[in-house]
């Protein structure tokens, strides 16, 4: 059996974060099999994967469940609901998007997809999560953990600090989930300003073009 594979990942920040999430700069637009490998494995366009290419196993991908794990004391009541909203249209972009997938919001019981909302700072050390990839992390505006064997995903965590914009969260909250799915690294260039991947932005609330067709690709229907 091969080892766990573990990535962790931050979302963009309006300005670079002192530790950047990975991502590639392209000068112009590519096409949709280069922007696939880009956000799944890091591959630079006609280039090579620098990250191993992990998917939800079959088995789960119809059924991934997802909800808000633990709220901290001190996370203001405000951005909680507009999370909780959010959470709710992300839900509902993914699983329009084509792709072979189907994710639903849980409140109780065991969570593919756990959301944690932490009173870290941006800046600071995630803890209180219970999840060992989590805990210890530096934290930026919000942070995805997955875990893999193979190429297959076995968890993932998402945590969301407590200074987070209100225009934010949408947006990061798509971010998050896409990402949740395996496809975990960023772009930069001047094509792609509203991508949901794009690194230097947080404005983007929908799936649409080449981020929906990424998710396709990622998980094709039969």
């Amino acid at each position: 059996m091969r080892p766990c594979l573990y990535l962790a990942l931050c979302v963009a920040l309006a300005a670079p974060p002192a530790k950047a999430q990975e991502y590639i700069t392209v000068p112009s637009l590519i096409s949709d099999e280069d922007f696939h490998r880009l956000v799944a494995c890091a591959a630079p366009p006609g280039g090579d994967c620098a990250k191993p290419l992990i998917r939800w196993p079959e088995a789960r991908r119809l059924s991934l469940r997802v909800g808000i794990a633990a709220v901290a004391d001190s996370f203001p009541s405000y951005k909680f609901d507009l999370i909780d909203q959010a959470i709710d249209v992300a839900i509902e972009e993914i699983n329009a998007s084509g792709a072979a997938l189907f994710l639903s919001r849980a409140y109780e019981g065991e969570l593919d997809v756990p959301v944690y909302l932490v009173n870290t700072p941006q800046g600071g050390t995630i803890s209180g999560t219970s999840l060992p990839d989590l805990d210890g992390a530096d934290m930026a505006i919000a942070r995805v953990v997955l875990r893999s064997r193979g190429d297959e995903i076995v968890s993932a965590g998402i945590a969301i600090s407590q200074d987070i914009n209100r225009r934010e969260i949408a947006s990061v909250v798509l971010e998050e989930l896409v990402q949740a799915m395996g496809l975990p690294t960023d772009i930069d260039g001047p094509a792609y300003q509203r991508s949901i991947f794009a690194e230097y932005s947080n404005s983007t609330v929908w799936l649409r073009g080449q981020d929906a067709a990424a998710l396709r690709r990622h998980y094709p229907r039969p």
